[in-house]
């Protein structure tokens, strides 16, 4: 019979863009997604792009889903909005233990799911770093984000990771999965009543 979650995207790829500040780890997080294992990465400048079935043990496995790594340095930040129109989800990287920098990461997180073409695109927080002393706590990074105000469209899950081994990443990417098939249905059922 098979699950009606994977029965929806299994045909089609899905469009991830993965968004954060400098150094928060979204290439080591993209590639270890893509090979299971740690690759020493480099600042990117530009991004990078890779198609990637997922291979967790929950609904998203087996999904296929195109993601783009956009740089985080300021000066390639007005990439985001042009990387981010029309994407199925957006994951959102921070570090964990740079408490100094949450602020500017909130503001840039603000600053993207504000455009139009994001309202209600659902996001998934990457806590990364939580294997490192001073980490700070998933609660604590969802308050220093200040998810809460958020579009009440937007929905939204943060995901405690550890990058270099991989914990953590699985849990969120079935957690996003769960969030872009319930705004499909949505959005399907809301077209069937226009």
């Amino acid at each position: 019979m098979g699950n009606s979650l994977s029965n929806l995207a299994a045909f089609q790829s899905l469009h991830i863009v993965m968004l954060g500040l400098d150094s928060a780890g979204k290439t080591t997080v993209l590639y270890r997604l893509k090979f299971n294992e740690f690759v020493n990465t480099v600042p990117t400048i530009g991004f990078n792009t890779e198609r990637i079935r997922l291979g967790g043990a929950g609904a998203s496995r087996g999904i296929s889903c195109h993601f783009w790594d956009v740089g985080g340095q300021e000066k390639l930040r007005p990439l985001w909005k042009p990387y981010s129109r029309c994407t199925d989800g957006i994951v959102y990287v921070v570090d964990s233990v740079d408490a100094e920098r949450l602020e500017e990461a909130r503001t840039e997180l603000h600053k993207i799911t504000r455009f139009s073409e994001n309202q209600g695109t659902p996001l998934l927080v990457i806590a990364n770093k939580q294997d490192l002393p001073r980490a700070l706590d998933v609660g604590e990074i969802e308050r220093q984000l200040a998810l809460a105000e958020l579009s009440p469209s937007t929905p939204y899950h943060v995901q405690p990771a550890c990058a270099i081994i991989g914990e953590g990443l699985d849990e969120g990417m079935d957690k996003l999965y769960e969030m872009i098939v319930k705004r499909r249905k949505s959005l399907k059922q809301k077209k069937k009543r226009q």
